[in-house]
């Protein structure tokens, strides 16, 4: 028997990541039952999903009437920008000081998967490899409560980013993680740290685009 926590987990996972790639679209309205058929799951779990969901800024609820992906709102996905800068900040600067060769490389390694899928188009393998870049200092920094913030505010970011990512500056973004990298080989927390910071807050143009319609 599946434990209850992760059903709950799994059923969370599943729902924010069809809303962040689209699959559950900006405005869409939400059934329980509907999402407990489609990952064959009760009713219990999807509700708990959509209850986190809500908090993140990701559903939005009105008892009685609807349940709702939350369409797009650029205030609310300034504040998550800002905050997920301050973490990816807070991240780089606990963790360069004990960075290893081993995980400058992951970075590396991380970064030219990124390049490799911004030439081919590939906006899944690239926002995946973007997250394992900044995932090893947020892994190394050992901060439970930077993961967690991050966990929250980061799914908005990233659901903007699917709707005009290939209009971004790719060679940018891969020349921006190559400075930060450089940084943390050379031990330079405060200037690695606010490149991270500033490669956050380089997503300005995506606040310009509105959702596509269906």
């Amino acid at each position: 028997m599946i434990p209850r926590a992760l059903l709950r987990e799994n059923a969370y996972r599943s729902i924010r990541d069809a809303i962040v790639d689209g699959t559950l679209a900006p405005g869409e309205r939400l059934n329980d039952g509907e999402l407990a058929q489609w990952l064959g799951v009760s009713r219990t779990p999807v509700r708990e999903a959509l209850a986190r969901l809500e908090e993140a800024g990701l559903v939005q609820t009105k008892p009685g009437r609807y349940t709702m992906v939350t369409p797009l709102d650029v205030q609310a996905a300034r504040a998550a920008q800002s905050v997920t800068a301050a973490m990816h900040e807070l991240a780089v600067r606990e963790a360069v000081p004990n960075f290893s060769a081993a995980e400058i490389e992951a970075m590396r390694d991380a970064n030219r998967r990124f390049a490799a899928a911004l030439q081919a188009g590939d906006v899944d393998a690239a926002i995946a490899s973007d997250d394992e870049f900044h995932g090893v200092a947020v892994t190394a920094a050992a901060n439970s409560a930077i993961r967690s913030v991050l966990e929250q505010f980061t799914p908005m970011l990233r659901r903007l980013e699917r709707l005009r990512f290939s209009s971004l500056s790719g060679r940018d973004s891969v020349a921006l993680h190559e400075r930060i990298i450089d940084l943390c080989e050379a031990r330079d927390v405060e200037r690695a740290a606010l490149a991270a910071r500033e490669n956050w807050l380089s997503l300005d143009p995506l606040f310009d685009v509105e959702a596509p319609d269906r």
